[in-house]
């Protein structure tokens, strides 16, 4: 790991002159702090707790380099994009675009729209030149204005580039925020940043989209932060489709203010190795969070989703439903963690995580937690894993179905339990169709 270390040490002077905001003093010194922390941490082993399920020595094994050209580069594989742009079929339904090709912004097959007044949305690169003071609050690492973990540090050294969605008082976006990462680029780091901003009362609606060409090797590192004042309500949802030799690591990290609303969706279905890190913290009364995730993996592919809730206020109310579907060798983690603290009276909190495992040799670890410091609460969890019930089987196939599609049917109504409760309509069928493409005898049920 002290090999891996010092690559990235090496690879950070390499690149740090042509990084967005190189001549800003502020980050120049965050960079640099970020840089120390992650030197001084390394990556994580198995003797980390968060990390006992999940080995990152595959992702060490391979030296990749930063990807930081300027940010109206236009690379010379920008056909590629488009044409991975054009088999993705997005809907025509009204959403805003923003496209990323290789971790930089590509104007060119973005479609923004008519943005309503109130609606700041750019590129964190294009920010860094023109209005960097408007982000310096937000660009700080964890709760303590530091990093808390090495993939966050690297991150806060790293990076390049990402999306800027600020909504001002009152502002509502209608229209969802369609946010495109397309990877292309052999060997490359993509250190990616999105801030989402949402003032007293705002509304809005966030897509998160991954999706790289087959066969490439990459690594996505990246970060995400949801700040939600009083009143406000951000709805968003990420949608993995890396290639199958891709490494995704990842954390979605919201502060919510008094009455304020978030909700996380989070489908995983590619990538080699998956890490989702999704936090909250209620800092003050009245906060809801809803945090809802379906990894669908087979193969030999690993995902891992850690989830805290920090309930820190009183009145606040959390749900959490995460379902796994399992086949092949793969293997998948999560661990669920509610924290109640000392004074969050009145706190209403649910979590479940369901896998069902489709083979012998799938394996889940799960560990949902509850850590109470509170004595008028409400918490309950639970966890299961577990194999398609045989009795609904023979129900199924005793009303001559044949064994495969009934066992489709009861994978997908297993799996739809988490799309359904998707209210982006384009969005719940791309992944309706999605599911039914992963099922066996999709061609018989194709009419669900």
């Amino acid at each position: 790991m002290n090999d891996a270390r010092d690559h990235y040490l090496s690879d950070y002077a390499r690149v740090a002159a042509a990084l967005p905001g190189a001549g800003l003093p502020w980050l120049a010194r965050q960079r640099a702090g970020a840089l120390d922390l992650f030197a001084q941490r390394g990556f994580p082993g198995k003797r980390d707790e968060d990390w006992k399920y999940t080995s990152v020595a595959a992702l060490l094994q391979q030296p990749f380099v930063a990807s930081c050209g300027a940010a109206d580069h236009v690379a010379d594989d920008t056909p590629s994009a488009a044409a991975i742009l054009s088999c993705l079929a997005l809907p025509q339904d009204g959403s805003h675009l923003l496209v990323f090709h290789n971790g930089r912004y590509l104007p060119a097959l973005s479609a923004l729209g008519r943005l309503p007044a109130g609606v700041q949305l750019d590129s964190i690169a294009h920010m860094l030149d023109t209005d960097p003071d408007a982000l310096q609050p937000y660009l700080a690492g964890g709760d303590d204005g530091e990093p808390q973990a090495a993939f966050d540090a690297l991150n806060a050294a790293f990076m390049a580039d990402g999306a800027w969605l600020r909504l001002s008082r009152g502002t509502v976006l209608e229209a969802p925020l369609h946010l495109l990462f397309i990877a292309t680029e052999e060997g490359a780091a993509h250190h990616l940043r999105n801030l989402i901003v949402a003032d007293e009362g705002a509304q809005a609606t966030v897509i998160e989209h991954y999706v790289g060409a087959d066969g490439a090797r990459y690594f996505n590192n990246v970060v995400t932060r949801i700040y939600a004042a009083p009143g406000a309500g951000v709805e968003h949802h990420k949608l993995q489709q890396d290639g199958a030799e891709a490494f995704h690591i990842a954390g979605i990290h919201a502060r919510q203010q008094r009455d304020s609303r978030i909700a996380s969706h989070a489908f995983t279905l590619g990538g080699a190795l998956t890490r989702n890190d999704i936090s909250t913290v209620f800092d003050a009364p009245g906060c809801e969070a809803t945090l809802n995730g379906l990894y669908l993996v087979g193969g030999s592919q690993h995902v891992d989703t850690h989830t805290r809730i920090d309930h820190r206020q009183p009145n606040g109310t959390s749900s959490e439903h995460y379902r796994g579907v399992l086949d092949g060798h793969a293997h998948a983690v999560f661990n669920g963690k509610v924290i109640v603290h000392p004074g969050a009276q009145k706190t209403n909190a649910y979590q479940a995580n369901h896998n069902l495992l489709l083979s012998r040799d799938a394996e889940v670890d799960t560990k949902p937690q509850l850590e109470i410091f509170a004595d008028d609460v409400k918490c309950n969890h639970g966890a299961t894993v577990g194999q398609l019930d045989e009795t609904q089987l023979f129900y199924l196939r005793s009303r001559g179905i044949a064994e495969a599609a009934a066992r489709s049917l009861l994978v997908h109504a297993f799996a739809h339990d988490v799309i359904e409760r998707i209210r982006v309509a384009s969005l719940r069928a791309r992944l309706e169709q999605l599911l039914l493409a992963r099922l066996p005898q999709q061609e018989r049920i194709g009419g669900l």
